[in-house]
């Protein structure tokens, strides 16, 4: 009910933003100012999930609408407000597990939460030279979405992560963007019903530096060290505060007219940190080489990847872990490894790209094995189609289905990554 009446008095609200272009004309300037497109986010997203998880009682059929308002003021004297209100609402029956605040938990989970918030207020100050200052609840990431690694707003879900604290950004040296920040509390995709993960108090420093001067990519530098409030293990039986520092470049290069070359290196090391217990010393690395052909005609291009990524793991607690990333792109759409396991894993992924008649095909197949003691969790296979139309529409179709092995180990040590799970969502999304 209240995704309804907020969709209704934004839309009341906005009305002038979507009349015809000879109405819009005789609006006046000083409401252009304060009203235009680059002062005003509107955005609606359906999308319907439903999931097959043979270890729930009743498989998950989701039906929500994101809907999110934001309004950013001009600029006084360097001063800026922006305010973002998010609702996420439940169309139809809540037939799923929200992750705990619905407590529908005979049905398969789908995080999605019913729920209106404040999920963005940001106090900004852009009067020094090539620098921005950031005070409040905001978003933060530091690579294009969604292949947010380490830190990032969980852009699949309906209910985004955001982080209260402050951060700069500063342009000043030539080709180099340095980034710092200084988060006290994370704002999770839960919700604040939730009896025990709505927000997490961290103590969290996070530098990262990327420099694009170089004739072959983008060269990035990071430390992001978290002490967690919470000394408590997480799910999986591992402690989240650590130190982690690493190295990531990527680029392409063409080889002839319509073929590039694309490639990705990355490694990061981590560490116990603060009030962890554990003795950490894990590691991560990720290797990419692929293709992308400029067709023309129906098939527009074509693109052709193979990756490897580890996130290493003794078969304890030492193990490599991401708790701000937006995990949902890496390791299978399934979501089967949201925590690494205790004995790590290794993903060896290829992935298969097309554009045909303006719709983007994208089929990817995981082979996950383990880092520690050599045994198989499964694989998976992903489908997505999605397709943009009428410039502010797209539409999507997406589908993921996990085949678990079940080989001794994996049945002993790994309740979740051991049973089979099939995923499909459908959607439909409007941005202004």
């Amino acid at each position: 009910m209240t995704g309804f009446v907020l969709v209704s008095v934004l839309l009341a609200g906005s009305c002038l933003l979507f009349t015809a272009p000879e109405a819009r004309a005789e609006i006046p300037q000083g409401m252009k100012d304060f009203f235009g497109k680059d002062r005003v986010d509107f955005l609606m997203n359906y999308r319907f999930e439903h999931v097959q998880d043979p270890t729930a009682q009743k498989y998950a059929y989701a039906s929500t609408l994101r809907t999110v308002f934001g309004y950013k003021t001009p600029s006084f004297d360097g001063f800026r407000f922006y305010f973002q209100i998010e609702d996420v609402s439940v169309i139809g029956n809540e037939l799923f597990n929200d992750g705990g605040s619905n407590r529908k938990t005979r049905y398969a989970s789908v995080t999605d939460p019913d729920e209106t918030e404040l999920n963005q207020y940001i106090f900004s100050y852009e009067g020094l030279p090539d620098t921005e200052l950031k005070a409040g609840r905001q978003l933060i990431t530091y690579r294009p979405a969604p292949f947010h690694r380490f830190v990032g707003p969980v852009v699949w879900r309906q209910n985004w992560q955001t982080f209260d604290g402050y951060t700069i950004s500063n342009k000043s040296l030539p080709d180099t963007h340095i980034r710092a920040g200084y988060i006290y509390n994370i704002n999770r995709i839960f919700g604040e019903d939730h009896p025990t993960l709505s927000d997490q108090g961290v103590d969290g420093y996070l530098f990262n530096v990327q420099y694009g001067g170089l004739p072959l990519g983008l060269l990035e530098g990071y430390a992001y060290l978290l002490d967690f409030d919470d000394n408590s293990a997480a799910p999986g039986g591992f402690f989240q505060s650590t130190a982690t520092v690493g190295g990531h470049f990527t680029g392409k290069h063409g080889i002839s007219e319509k073929v590039k070359l694309l490639y990705e290196l990355e490694a990061a090391y981590q560490s116990d940190y603060a009030q962890n217990p554990n003795s950490i010393d894990s590691h991560y690395f990720l290797g990419e080489i692929g293709v992308d052909f400029t067709v023309g005609g129906i098939i527009e291009s074509v693109k052709l990847l193979a990756d490897y990524e580890l996130l290493s793991g003794d078969g304890g607690a030492d193990r490599f872990t991401t708790p701000l990333a937006t995990l949902h792109p890496f390791q299978g759409w399934a979501d089967k490894f949201l925590n690494t396991p205790g004995d790590g894993i290794e993903d060896i992924y290829f992935s298969f790209g097309a554009t045909v008649l303006g719709a983007d095909f994208l089929v990817v197949y995981h082979d996950f094995n383990t880092d520690n003691d050599s045994y198989d969790y499964g694989s998976e296979i992903d489908l997505q189609l999605t397709r943009k139309f009428m410039k502010n529409f797209s539409l999507g179709l997406k589908y993921a289905f996990y085949d678990a092995d079940t080989n001794a180990l994996n049945l002993a040590r790994n309740p979740i990554q051991s049973t089979d799970i099939t995923r499909f969502w459908a959607w439909i999304n409007f941005t202004y």
